[in-house]
């Protein structure tokens, strides 16, 4: 099954005639993996329409004259791109500020700069014998930072370490 031309042109057209989209993006396997940098700049955005296929896809002409973007979330297919445009709207969403409670919390998330987020802890500070580390509670702003940092790189380095070589 492939979704047709007439129908999908016809909608796009109706909902640009209320909206200037920045992007209008078709959620497909073939296109460009989507990454914490892509959602980045697509948080920048004021208006996205999601195009999302169904089966076989949506019919090339609508590619070629609507879309402005083809956008990947993995090397697999789905049955169709809703799940991806969910994706999409969850990593994006959350870098728009007042979505999430602290502002800043997403730039320290895994990926903003190549590495994985530390580890995190909560209280209390002893549980069954198994501590945070004394550095988190330190009350040193600088020593906890330098920590975090080190941390990221160091679990980047064992579990993603083709990370480390993306930011070059």
């Amino acid at each position: 099954m492939v979704m047709m031309c007439e129908p999908l042109a016809n909608a796009i057209e109706e909902l640009s005639k209320e909206t200037t989209y920045d992007e209008i993006v078709y959620l497909t396997p073939d296109g460009k993996p989507f990454d914490q940098k892509e959602a980045n700049h697509l948080s920048l955005k004021k208006n996205l329409l999601m195009i999302c296929g169904h089966y076989k896809g949506i019919d090339e002409r609508v590619r070629e004259h609507f879309v402005t973007k083809e956008i990947s979330i993995g090397d697999y297919v789905l049955s169709g791109g809703e799940l991806a445009a969910s994706i999409l709207v969850d990593a994006i969403g959350r870098l728009i500020p007042g979505v999430l409670n602290d502002e800043t919390s997403a730039l320290f998330d895994s990926f903003q700069d190549n590495l994985l987020a530390p580890p995190v802890y909560t209280r209390p500070a002893d549980f069954r014998g198994w501590k945070v580390p004394d550095i988190l509670l330190s009350g040193d702003p600088k020593k906890i930072e330098d920590w975090r940092y080190e941390q990221s790189v160091k679990r980047t380095e064992q579990k993603r370490p083709d990370l480390l070589n993306q930011g070059q």
